[in-house]
């Protein structure tokens, strides 16, 4: 699946996925735990923001940006946090400046995109975040690449790839990450996904 039809695959399932997830869930409270290691004035960057609802409403009292490949994505979560910023763009060519973001969150969209591409992914990632910076990512669990068809019921297909637990591990540090945690927690879908917590060290 490339580009395009991810992004096109996104548009069209933005609605479903947004009814079919839970309002609760541990992974939402994760969002404390990064906001407690940054500084008051932090600027956070929610990377596949989604709708807006899950991650960029529970970053408060901080800047927020929110980036997404979807459109649609975009306007529900201009609904939802109306004085977020909002970008249109890809994870692996991050459209902010680099040194200006203190805290990362990526949840649900790093396995989106290739597994050959998510070392460069977590290198812009390392790119945009200042000394000291947090990343709180959703992982994969395993070692895979596969498209899901009619996934949510939606019709439409949607794409995942993961190179592994320990490969994972292997691109964050070698783009400059330490490991603060890894946790397995409910994801907003009912099931129980990897999280890690990482500290950019330049």
């Amino acid at each position: 699946m490339d580009r395009q039809e991810l992004r096109r695959a996104w548009d069209a399932v933005a609605d479903d996925y947004a009814r079919n997830r839970r309002a609760d869930g541990e992974d939402a409270a994760l969002i404390d735990d990064l906001l407690a290691g940054l500084p008051a004035d932090a600027t956070v960057l929610d990377v596949g923001c989604g709708d807006g609802m899950r991650t960029l409403a529970n970053l408060t009292g901080v800047e927020r940006i929110g980036l997404d490949i979807s459109g649609r994505q975009l306007e529900l979560s201009a609904a939802t946090v109306p004085d977020a910023h909002l970008v249109q763009g890809e994870m692996t060519a991050l459209p902010i400046a680099a040194d200006s973001i203190d805290g990362i969150t990526a949840y649900h969209a790093v396995f989106h995109v290739p597994r050959a591409e998510h070392p460069a992914v977590y290198a812009e990632f390392a790119r945009v975040l200042r000394p000291g910076g947090r990343l709180l990512a959703t992982v994969g669990s395993g070692r895979y690449e596969t498209v899901r068809r009619d996934w949510l019921g939606s019709g439409r297909s949607m794409f995942f790839s993961t190179p592994g637990r320990r490969r994972t591990r292997a691109s964050l540090e070698a783009a400059g990450f330490e490991i603060v945690w890894e946790r397995i927690v409910d994801d907003p879908l009912g099931s129980s996904v990897p999280f890690v917590m990482a500290e950019y060290r330049a």
